[in-house]
């Protein structure tokens, strides 16, 4: 295994945000995109399916949200397994909350469909298509944006199984995908010292990285923040944690991230950093 990649096992993990309405954002996911709370306290809400975290949920009233065309969070992929399971949480958002959604697309890899929270943050749910089915060529996957009817999709996949059964079932952060100030400095520091590997480019305008043949644990686009600098503390993204298999992994990374001398605070069981855009990245030994 080369030292210079993540772990082909790595996954990602829950994802952090700031919010301003504790009450409002939990309602959303819990209620709406069907996560189950795990935890709660006066400043936190964790939520997630089973003992798998997925989202956490952090008061920060005090804050106030990013400027249009700043660097952060393009969308939290929320990834299910199964159509059904997927065509659950699609219509009980559609149906409590049908102004928060933006789209659908079919990516060959995969079936999303796209949401904007209450706060503003974008969200997609998921669901792969099996590996089998995908195409790769020189090293890149091949993804596209075709066609996905939602009212046809959920006709043929709605079962009232899978809703009865929905708080039991895996749900599980497939990918994040950001918003950076060029794909540039994103290669570099993702792909040349985080050590993902690229899986596909948009020209100069997004790119795709993974650990393990994945299409993606994380992308980055500068669709909207193009030459955008190091974020402020503001509402939105507050973290992004990455999960390594084991702690020789992560004593590999931390001493690479040394190497190219990116500040790092190791605990011995999760190192955090930021990248160029001060989005804060944890990564912790599973």
């Amino acid at each position: 295994m080369s030292t210079d990649l993540l772990a082909a096992d790595t996954r990602m993990g829950a994802v952090t945000l700031r919010v301003a309405d504790l009450d409002t954002m939990t309602a959303y996911y819990r209620d709406a995109v069907t996560l189950s709370v795990l935890s709660t306290s006066a400043s936190e809400v964790v939520l997630g399916r089973g003992a798998e975290q997925v989202l956490r949920l952090v008061h920060a009233p005090e804050l106030r949200h990013a400027p249009s065309r700043s660097a952060g969070l393009f969308h939290t992929a929320i990834l299910f397994d199964s159509e059904a399971d997927l065509a659950t949480s699609v219509h009980s958002v559609a149906s409590r909350h049908p102004g928060t959604y933006t789209g659908s697309a079919d990516h060959l890899v995969s079936q999303a469909f796209y949401f904007t929270d209450p706060a503003g943050n974008g969200v997609e749910l998921y669901t792969d298509r099996d590996r089998s089915a995908w195409s790769w060529t020189h090293g890149q996957v091949e993804m596209a944006t075709l066609m996905l009817d939602p009212n046809r999709f959920l006709r043929e996949h709605l079962d009232p199984a899978a809703v009865a059964a929905a708080a039991a079932r895996p749900a599980t952060v497939g990918h994040v995908h950001l918003c950076v100030g060029d794909v540039d400095s994103a290669r570099r520091f993702y792909v040349d010292q985080l050590g993902f590997e690229t899986t596909a480019e948009l020209g100069n305008t997004a790119l795709f990285v993974s650990a393990g043949g994945y299409h993606h644990h994380m992308a980055m686009n500068t669709w909207q923040s193009r030459g955008a600098g190091r974020r402020r503390l503001t509402l939105g993204l507050g973290l992004v944690r990455i999960e390594v298999p084991a702690l020789d992994d992560l004593g590999a990374l931390t001493d690479r991230l040394g190497f190219f001398g990116v500040e790092t605070r190791d605990d011995g069981r999760t190192v955090e950093f930021e990248d160029p855009w001060a989005n804060r990245i944890q990564v912790r030994a599973a």
